[in-house]
């Protein structure tokens, strides 16, 4: 299976944004950590190239430059990857296209980034809303989420969402309807923003940026500009000889600025992560004090804290050690705190989204043993019918004047439903 399908299948972000009813804050990227490689065999020297290949990959997603694997130090980390890695599968290909996919712990290399004094920028990211227009031999055309288009059409949408996902930036392309619109092109290309802003209005976005791609003598050329987030409204451009560098220069330059904006100096990372943690259900103070309490005996949390009531959700803020794997493993051992899938996230009203959000097919990746990591065999076929997604998008549940301060986290929002048990709240209150 070739690596732009894997994409297609486990990355539905411009589809699936685009179906969302009225506009808001930020989407956490879950899955910056995780990351699929080619690798030559299963031998050991080849599984530890792919490891460090994996984690230069992570290293560029998480801090959001390429520069980061510049860094004094850095190559050390990349050769001791395997202390980082929490659970991979080698996915055999009888072609021999063989491919590994893994997934690192998330305070680890955060704390990794730190040492070498370098950038961690966190999962709550702004969205931006892509209205891409293309002029490729004499005609313009739209480059927009899934539907029936010309090969050239679907390309240009691959080549933009393969960036996108390398990079961790979260980017969505308008619905297909819009693209018999000539004089909405147009103004595109023109980069007038105003017609553009009144087409965006429906669609989920934080920024929109109006982007022109064509032929400059021998190389492609793609200029834009930004509408939102106080943001430079003046043209930048880059140039490239394919479509996909082409892609990976744009996306890179706008996951750069948005790093520069929100990243968290290696010096202010900290040893003592800390993750806030939404649960939903608390509608009494008895409840709340139990929540916390429930919190607070777990193993991993150093402190726990509520730092917001609003309707039936408490938000606390959680100091934990260790990975944050093991945080959920514990949380996993008290019945009365259920988790809520993606899905069910993306479909609460705080996101602006509704009942039509598919679900998303279970994680299948192995789970590294305590002490070591997973190795599951498996072909790229049957990794292709299960689509395991590697890497999605879910509305961040934050009002506006929250979601500065979100952007700045530096892990994951975890939802929860709190079911309280006749059993345990009859023992001892806890």
């Amino acid at each position: 299976m070739q690596a732009a399908q894997i994409i297609r299948r486990s990355v539905r972000l411009f589809g699936l944004l685009a179906l969302m009813a009225a506009p808001a804050a930020a989407v956490t990227v879950t899955g910056l950590y995780s990351v699929e490689v080619p690798v030559a065999s299963s031998q050991p020297s080849d599984l530890e190239q792919g490891y460090a290949d994996g984690l230069s990959q992570v290293f560029v997603r998480v801090s959001g430059t390429r520069d980061v694997l510049g860094n004094e130090g850095v190559e050390a980390l990349l050769d001791d990857a395997e202390s980082l890695l929490q659970s991979y599968q080698f996915l055999r290909s009888d072609e021999g296209n063989h491919r590994l996919r893994m997934s690192f712990g998330a305070v680890g290399v955060n704390r990794a980034l730190a040492s070498v004094d370098a950038p961690v920028w966190g999962a709550n990211r702004p969205l931006t809303l892509a209205w891409i227009a293309v002029e490729e031999r004499g005609r313009r055309t739209l480059v927009h989420a899934d539907g029936e288009s010309a090969a050239e059409d679907d390309e240009w949408r691959e080549v933009f969402q393969d960036a996108a996902v390398r990079r961790g930036l979260p980017v969505s392309l308008p619905p297909e309807d819009f693209q018999q619109e000539r004089e909405l092109l147009s103004d595109i290309w023109g980069q007038f923003t105003s017609s553009v802003q009144r087409a965006s209005e429906d669609l989920e976005h934080d920024l929109i940026s109006l982007v022109r791609v064509s032929r400059s003598g021998s190389q492609w050329r793609a200029g834009w500009v930004f509408d939102g987030m106080g943001l430079d409204s003046t043209e930048q451009s880059v140039t490239a000889d394919t479509k996909e560098d082409l892609a990976a220069r744009v996306i890179g330059r706008w996951a750069e600025m948005f790093a520069d904006r929100y990243a968290v100096a290696g010096s202010d990372v900290g040893e003592s992560p800390q993750v806030d943690i939404v649960v939903h259900g608390v509608t009494s103070l008895t409840d709340y004090a139990r929540v916390n309490g429930a919190l607070k005996k777990l193993s991993p949390v150093v402190e726990a804290g509520a730092t917001q009531a609003k309707d039936d959700q408490l938000k606390l803020r959680v100091v934990f050690s260790g990975e944050m794997e093991q945080l959920k493993q514990y949380i996993a051992l008290d019945p009365r705190l259920v988790p809520l899938s993606d899905a069910e996230v993306s479909r609460m009203p705080a996101a602006g989204g509704d009942d039509t959000t598919e679900d998303k097919a279970d994680e299948q990746v192995l789970e590294a043993p305590e002490g070591g990591v997973a190795l599951a065999e498996d072909s790229t076929e049957n990794a292709d019918a299960s689509a395991n997604p590697l890497f999605v998008y879910q509305p961040l549940l934050v009002d506006e004047q929250e979601s500065e301060q979100a952007f700045e986290s530096l892990y994951q929002v975890l939802h929860y439903r709190w079911q309280p048990s006749p059993i345990i709240d009859s023992e001892d209150g806890e």
